[in-house]
This record gives C-alpha cells, structure tokens and sequence, in this order.
C-alpha cells in the first residue's frame, strides 16, 4: 500500500502539493484528476522519489520512497515528458531496464512490440508521441513492478491504443496484482478503469472515494410529479440538484437505490425512472456540495 501523509511540496512562493493524506490500496487503479497546475505531477515525482517533499511523508508499505533503491525497484514510472537515450532504440531501451529490473520480460517485451506494430530496432526519436506512449507502456509493464504510475499516460494515444492499454492493465492487475496510479486532467479517460479516484485543486486532495461507494450512493432520477407537487420539496429525499423541463423533472439525490425508489413511489408520481450517472455527472454534483464548480476545475 501507497500512503501519503501531510505531504508537501513546494516551488518557491508557490504552493505545488499541500498537505495530502491519501492511501492507494494494492490491487486497484487509483485516478488522479486535477488541470494542469493543479499537483498531479508533483505528487507522482514525490511517490516515484524523484522530489523529496518538504513536508510529510510519502510511504510504501511503511518504507520512505525517497533515495530508497529497494522501493524503487517496485514501481516504473512514466512520466509525461518521456526520456529516452539520444538516438537510441527500443531494443537498447529494453536492455537498459533490463539492468535495472531483475524480472523484466523481454520475451514478453518483443510479443507486445509485434503487437503494437512497432520496430525495435528503429530510432526512437522518429516515433509519433504516440508511438512513444506505447512504448513507455510496455517498457513498464514488462517491467513486472508491484506499481506503475502514469502521468497523462494516455494523452497522445488514438481511442483503439487507449483501449488496448487499459486492456493490458486489467490483465496484469488480475494476473500479478498490479496497481496502476494514473494521473489526468480528463474524467472521462479513467471512467472505464479506475476503482478509486482522488480530485487534485490547487495542490490539496479536495475529494478522495472508491468509485463504486459513489455510485452506489448518489443516483438521478427523471420523473414527471403529480400537479402541485415541488422536485425539490419531495419528503425523505436528499436533493442535490434539480433540472426543469417543462413538466419533466432531472433530480440528482443521495441515497441508496432501494431508498430512493421507494421515497418517489411513496409520492405516486405520474412517471419516474432512474438513470444511470456518468463519473463526470457525479463528481459534479459532489464537488457543488463542497461549493466548488468541477467543470471550472477540470474541463
């Protein structure tokens, strides 16, 4: 497990991470979304080793990360702007790894390489930005670490490649317990993927929860009430947010499934059905509770 506790980072007078408290449990795709500017990065070199935080710690399974070679051996980072050697080819890149992660793949490595169509053996400085992502996907996974974090990993990548690197990371999360830490500036990329997902503003965690507790928790309904009657003044039922269409009425609310359905039969409506929530619609409604307006924040 991943903790981060207090941590803290800043860059002269300005305020990169402030104070986060986050756990990442082993097995599970954690996302973390936030705009750019927002800390993402920063976080992610503080858990890589890469920075050393000015406050807090940042831990995995109690062991500082920072100049710790033993903990470092357990997670590949790829980082958004991507290294590579100058003039250098994948097939180098391999051995290069290879040195530095005793169980890397390179079996594996050449499978994934036909797969993605790519040449190992041509220069890398001639590859598409994303041809490098795959790349550095590969390169990671073959790794075989406990832990690979992605910053904006799939910015660059066409719809099919993103499926097929979210394909790869379900696979060797089932396999061999992996647990992709994914950075983003867009919900939608990690809708599919993440079990946990953490809202980064302004360096500080402003929303942190498993992604099943909130859509278990929070659902819209679409109904049209008996004359008279007021969306927002329905008995039991806790309103986030109302939409008028005419006579049709949008409520997002809090609550259970079980509870809600048999809050709105309570009222005979005229018609009533629940709708599913995209993860974009939910973080909006929890993030307008805490009085912030997500779409600002994020899109």
């Amino acid at each position: 497990m991943i903790e981060a506790r207090n941590l803290t980072k800043k860059f002269d007078d300005i305020m990169a991470v402030d104070h986060i408290n986050a756990k990442i449990r082993d097995g599970y795709v954690f996302g973390l979304i936030g705009t750019n500017g927002a800390g993402k990065s920063t976080f992610l070199r503080m858990a890589c080793g890469v920075l050393k935080p000015d406050e807090g710690t940042i831990q995995i399974d109690g062991e500082d990360v920072y100049e710790n070679t033993k903990v470092k051996s357990r997670f590949f980072y790829i980082s958004d702007d991507q290294y590579f050697f100058g003039n250098g080819t994948p097939f180098e890149m391999m051995k290069y790894y290879k040195t530095i992660y005793p169980a890397f793949d390179a079996a594996r490595f050449g499978r994934l390489m036909d797969t993605f169509s790519l040449d190992r053996r041509r220069k890398i400085s001639t590859f598409s930005k994303g041809m490098k992502k795959q790349l550095s996907v590969i390169l990671g996974l073959c790794a075989n670490t406990d832990y690979i974090f992605c910053d904006e990993t799939f910015d660059g990548l066409d719809p099919v490649m993103r499926q097929a690197v979210k394909s790869l990371f379900a696979n060797d999360m089932a396999e061999r317990n992996l647990t992709p830490i994914i950075a983003s500036h867009n919900l939608r990329e990690l809708e599919d993927i993440c079990d946990h997902v953490g809202l980064l503003h302004k360096g500080g965690i402003l929303l942190s929860k498993d992604l099943d507790d909130m859509k278990l928790n929070i659902h819209k309904i679409q109904c049209v009430l008996q004359p008279g009657m007021k969306a927002e003044e329905i008995p039991g039922l806790e309103v986030l947010k109302v939409e008028h269409r005419g006579s049709l009425a949008t409520i997002t609310a809090r609550g259970t499934r079980e509870k809600i359905e048999a809050i709105m039969q309570a009222q005979e409506p005229i018609f009533f059905e629940m709708i599913p929530l995209s993860l974009e619609e939910i973080f909006i409604s929890e993030t307008e509770v805490a009085g912030y307006d997500i779409k600002k924040l994020i899109f």
